[in-house]
């Protein structure tokens, strides 16, 4: 059983040293989703290293009838996330991300108005195609635990398509 786990973690070291096309060393963008998530984030990437990065998401949101409870509110997050980038081919990349975040919401219950706060720790993995001109593409999936409160059962979770320009 030893030798097996031991495997194993040099099976997922391997995949993260894996050589990875170069990424780019700043990407701004929209990343657009809304599967229980947030919605729409600003997106801001930066390069740490050949095939590393961090990003940095803020989003916001205005909606009704969207929590359990079935009330209105208002919320801003800001979730940042370190990413392993590895090369499937020319021009498209696979990444894995892990990082949290901090948010406020607000919502009106019976005419009272409620504020609070909230953390959360994030996963991320998801595929990108990084085009020859300064424009990269991605489909990921991003899952939320903790939240206090505002995310049912304390966990959300998105499908979102990112759009960026690198410089």
């Amino acid at each position: 059983m030893k030798k097996l786990i031991l495997s194993g973690i040099i099976l997922i070291g391997l995949a993260f040293t894996a050589q990875a096309q170069e990424i780019s060393k700043n990407a701004l963008g929209l990343r657009l989703g809304d599967n229980g998530g947030f919605g729409t984030e600003i997106t801001y990437q930066r390069a740490l290293g050949g095939n590393n990065r961090l990003e940095l998401d803020l989003g916001w949101r205005n909606r009704k009838n969207f929590n359990h409870n079935g009330y209105d509110d208002d919320a801003i997050k800001l979730a940042g996330l370190y990413q392993w980038v590895m090369n499937i081919d020319s021009g498209f990349n696979w990444y894995v991300g892990v990082g949290g975040g901090l948010g406020t919401y607000s919502y009106n219950n019976n005419n009272e108005h409620f504020n609070d706060t909230f953390a959360f720790a994030a996963g991320d993995i998801g595929i990108e195609y990084n085009f020859d001109i300064p424009l990269l593409i991605s489909l990921d999936f991003r899952p939320e635990f903790g939240g206090n409160g505002y995310y049912k059962n304390n966990y959300g979770s998105d499908i979102a398509v990112g759009i960026k320009y690198q410089f």
